[in-house]
C-alpha cells in the first residue's frame, strides 16, 4: 500500500476562491501581477489557472503589516 503525499504539493486555489479571499477586480489582480505586486497565477491546463494559497496568504499578511505600520505613522 502506498501512502499519499498530499503535504508535498502546494494547495492551490481557483479564481472564485481567490475572490473570496481578495475582493479585488480581475483587472486589478492582473495588473498587480504584471507589476510584481501580487502572486502570479499559473496554468494547470488551457482553461484553468490557479494561485498558490500560501503565496496569497503571505501577500495578505504583508499587506496587513504594511497597513499597520502606515497607520502608526512610521
Amino acid at each position: 500500500m502506498t501512502k499519499q503525499r498530499s503535504n508535498d504539493l502546494p494547495r492551490t486555489i481557483r479564481r472564485h476562491e481567490l475572490k473570496q479571499i481578495v475582493p479585488l477586480a480581475d483587472t486589478t489582480i492582473y495588473e498587480m501581477e504584471q507589476r510584481g505586486e501580487f502572486p502570479r497565477r499559473f496554468a494547470l491546463g488551457p482553461r484553468c489557472v490557479v494561485w498558490d494559497l500560501a503565496e496569497v496568504e503571505a501577500w495578505l499578511a504583508s499587506r496587513a503589516r504594511a497597513l499597520n505600520i502606515d497607520s502608526l505613522g512610521w
